[in-house]
């Protein structure tokens, strides 16, 4: 108990601090994918942003999956990463917008009509793009923001379309 307490004091204490866009951050993100997000900016208008976790818990759950032939019916593992232009909105250092392009691997089972009741594992490999706010909250290292963008699957099966839709919460290092 106490080291978690101390954890929590650090981390107050750290937050008060300015938060930055230049460096390193990490957080949460909440929506499709979920997990663990970080991300890296370079020169003030650039970054790259990976996250690591699940996908399809929220909006891909229950979708029919290649036609006819059978459904998605859980959450994946997922791994998503782009690289993304921001810049300061209305020349506001507390709002950024940002857009990027990057990919996204993930592992989910599928339930086909030929197998019921029982399932396959299967891995998709796609693009995605991707578009979002971030507000730094003033004399602290949290930001806040909310995303949205697409993912579009090559393999296996081509042009299987899902949306990316998350908010979240980091801490700049």
């Amino acid at each position: 108990m106490k080291k978690l307490s101390l954890l929590a004091f650090c981390i107050l204490w750290v937050g008060f601090a300015q938060a930055q866009n230049d460096n390193w951050a990490v957080g949460f993100k909440l929506g499709e994918p979920t997990g663990i997000n970080i991300r890296k900016y370079f020169n003030g208008i650039h970054a790259i942003d990976v996250t690591v976790g699940t996908y399809g818990g929220i909006l891909s759950n229950n979708r029919k999956y290649r036609g006819d032939e059978g459904m998605y019916k859980n959450a994946g593992l997922s791994i998503q990463a782009h690289y993304l232009w921001h810049t300061p909105f209305f020349n506001s250092e507390a709002v950024h917008v940002y857009y990027g392009l990057g990919g996204q691997v993930n592992s989910r089972r599928t339930y086909p009509k030929r197998l019921e009741p029982d399932y396959q594992k299967s891995i998709s490999i796609g693009g995605s793009v991707i578009g979002g706010v971030e507000y730094f909250v003033p004399n602290n290292r949290i930001s806040v923001f909310l995303e949205a963008g697409t993912y579009m699957e090559v393999i296996p099966r081509p042009f299987y379309f899902s949306p990316n839709i998350s908010g979240g919460i980091r801490f700049n290092l």
